[in-house]
């Protein structure tokens, strides 16, 4: 990588250039995947931000694939914290169906607490295809062609992050 390539992305022309040509079918995609126009729209424009961000170890052909990673990123973790605040939300409102004693709830909780860090511990690339596998639903098909990979890549992280995942469940 030669420094005038890095250059060139950083360069307000050429960025802006990728701005135009990337902004309308991100935001579209996201728009698509997750029926939700603003946060789409915010989305799109973090993913820029980061790609402005890193803009100096990038080379400008990295920048489409880049900007869907991490878009994607973004959004799943978005989603994440939306099931963290619902469920702390579900949790906090009190239910005459709950019969299980305090111990039990507090258990349950810290259970909660100690996976989800686990998850945020795995690496990106396993927690990615995890989040897009278990919160989203999608197939190991899906998650390679949006994420440009083969299924066996996709089948291969998924498998690691369950073994890490694994671990910290036998611990508790």
């Amino acid at each position: 990588m030669s420094e005038s390539q890095n250059d060139l992305l950083c360069s307000e022309f050429v960025f802006k250039s990728i701005f135009e040509s990337h902004f309308k079918g991100l935001r579209n995609f996201l728009i698509y995947k997750y029926k939700d126009v603003e946060r789409a729209e915010d989305t799109a424009q973090n993913a820029f931000v980061i790609l402005w961000e890193n803009c100096g170890t990038l080379k400008p052909e990295q920048a489409k694939s880049f900007l869907f990673t991490t878009a994607i990123r973004l959004s799943l973790n978005l989603i994440k914290h939306d099931k963290v605040v619902s469920n702390f939300e579900f949790q906090s409102k009190p239910s005459e169906l709950h019969l299980e004693s305090p111990e039990f709830i507090l258990l349950e909780a810290e259970l909660r607490i100690q996976l989800e860090k686990a998850i945020n511990d795995l690496p990106e690339k396993q927690r990615t295809v995890f989040l897009m596998n278990r919160m989203e639903n999608q197939s190991y098909t899906e998650i390679a062609n949006l994420l440009e990979l083969s299924v066996k890549a996709v089948e291969k992280r998924m498998h690691l992050a369950l073994l890490s995942l694994r671990k910290v469940i036998k611990n508790v």
